[in-house]
């Protein structure tokens, strides 16, 4: 976790440096790299949290006790090829079905470094290749709330809390 925590402030600071050679400056992204807290959504496939069980398992099938162990991955955690997808609510967080519905599933909290945000979503994948932004809006909600956020950097995420949602 010290590692995952290392990588995560490393970012902040990469974040904030970039935002810092701006022509125009983004004020949240040179303080805090535009720090935000949003949930993400996944499965549990061990015994975490039953009967009070705190010990976090080896499976790599497990995706709760990998991203508390070794932080999000470029390859497991990206949706569609572009970003760890997060979110605002915890409800958009399983909107998508799971491949089964007796897999138990979990609610990640994390501390996000967002930095520049590109908004709205459109045309993912010519976005996903330009350089100068750290995230993508997907959909964004009323009074310009992003509900959906694409984090292009796994380093970008620190997982925080675990809910474990009943099934």
């Amino acid at each position: 976790m010290q590692k995952t925590l290392a990588r995560f402030e490393e970012y902040r600071e990469t974040v904030k440096k970039r935002a810092s050679k701006l022509q125009k400056k983004h004020p949240r992204c040179l303080a805090d790299g535009n720090e935000l807290l949003r949930f993400y959504g996944t499965t549990l496939a061990c015994s975490l949290g039953l009967n009070g069980s705190s010990s976090l398992c080896i499976s790599d099938k497990c995706c709760v006790c990998r991203i508390i162990r070794n932080g999000f991955s470029s390859k497991k955690e990206l949706k569609g090829g572009v970003g760890v997808f997060t979110t605002s609510t915890s409800g958009r967080a399983f909107e998508e079905p799971s491949a089964t519905s007796m897999v138990r599933k979990a609610l990640i909290v994390c501390r996000v470094i967002a930095g520049r945000v590109h908004r709205p979503l459109e045309n993912i994948q010519e976005i996903a290749g330009q350089t100068g932004f750290d995230s993508l809006a997907g959909r964004v909600g009323l009074y310009s709330n992003i509900e959906e956020l694409y984090l292009l950097n796994p380093r970008a995420l620190l997982p925080c809390f675990v809910v474990i949602c009943k099934p």
